[in-house]
């Protein structure tokens, strides 16, 4: 086998640590040497104990899922009036979303602390969603220049919630293994990140576990960003933007139904999820309680059509408005996928 591939790694600087995010925070803000602060977090308990070591100038909660792009025009418009020099985010993949729609257009670094296992702190890639419609695009500017990973923020992520967004960060890694650009170190990433995902997972209420999900949260995004959107990215991508669904639920659900479709046409890669995985998918979903079940598509044919242009031409198989269709009949009816992929 000959190896020809063109690999590129994103440079962020990763601070981890349990029960040391404050102070983490602090270290890296006097680094940066930040005199503005805006924080950019819901109103939570976590935030504050974040936030407790440092001087913060303004406050934005102005979070939503998806980053509808009236609440990034409101967030930058805050950041340009305070003079921000730094943006700290503190939540999930929607309050990292804004931090980076602020930083696309201003070019202000973001310190992004992780509450959940979202992964979006280590891309550069951005969404925005406008007329019910998602826009997505990657760019440096938005990739934050510190990760600070604490276990103890995600402590109190009620465990349907923590089991999804770790099948999320699952889904980044299963996307990595043949999406547009993927190549064998961010493949080698995505196995490692399977690895540490599966046992986090099963161990998600303990703190082993949960710094097992950070560590490979981390992985998983970073074989995403250099990889890029698959197949399943852009079909959650669309019905999330469509239709308003809940990030890591619609993760979840759909990740069996692309895995069970794309595996024929890509054995080799199927083959190393597997044994990362230690078991079959549907096996490990059922031992962790995770749902393959999607809700809240009114209308598949639409949304088959709407998925259909997005779909990357290098998908390992070739995918049609009907295939669509079809998988997600499937995953809304909650069909074994490996049985609906035989059919």
């Amino acid at each position: 086998m000959t190896w020809q591939f063109e690999h590129v790694t994103l440079g962020q600087r990763v601070r981890f640590g349990t029960g040391e995010a404050a102070a983490n925070l602090a270290l890296e803000v006097e680094r940066l040497g930040a005199r503005r602060v805006l924080l950019i977090a819901e109103e939570t308990s976590a935030a504050e104990v974040v936030v407790s070591k440092i001087d913060v100038t303004a406050r934005c909660t102005d979070v939503a899922p998806h980053v509808p792009v009236a609440n990034a025009e409101r967030a930058r418009t805050q950041a340009s009036e305070v003079g921000a020099d730094l943006l700290v985010s503190v939540g999930g993949g929607s309050t990292t979303g804004l931090a980076k729609a602020v930083a696309l257009t201003t070019g202000l670094p973001i310190v992004a602390v992780p509450t959940t296992y979202a992964g979006s702190e280590a891309t550069n890639v951005w969404g925005l969603t406008e007329a019910a419609r998602k826009t997505t695009g990657s760019d440096d500017r938005v990739l934050p220049v510190t990760v600070i990973y604490d276990a103890a923020l995600t402590a109190s992520l009620p465990d349907e919630l923590a089991v999804a967004s770790g099948c999320n960060a699952l889904a980044h890694c299963v996307d990595s293994m043949w999406a547009p650009r993927t190549d064998p170190i961010n493949q080698a990433l995505a196995v490692e990140g399977i690895r540490a995902l599966r046992g986090g997972l099963r161990e998600i209420t303990t703190l082993d576990g949960r710094e097992q999900m950070l560590y490979g949260a981390h992985l998983s995004a970073v074989a995403f960003a250099s990889a890029g959107s698959g197949l399943h990215h852009k079909i959650c991508h669309v019905l999330g933007g469509a239709y308003d669904l809940p990030h890591a639920q619609t993760h979840t659900a759909i990740l069996p139904y692309v895995l069970a479709f794309n595996a024929p046409a890509a054995p080799q890669a199927a083959a190393r999820i597997t044994e990362a995985l230690g078991t079959d998918l549907i096996t490990l979903y059922d031992e962790v309680g995770a749902s393959h079940v999607l809700r809240g598509v009114p209308d598949v044919s639409e949304a088959a059509r709407l998925i259909l242009p997005s779909v990357p031409p290098s998908n390992p198989r070739p995918v049609t408005e009907d295939d669509l269709a079809a998988l997600l009949n499937a995953a809304q009816a909650g069909q074994n996928p490996t049985e609906w992929s035989r059919a």
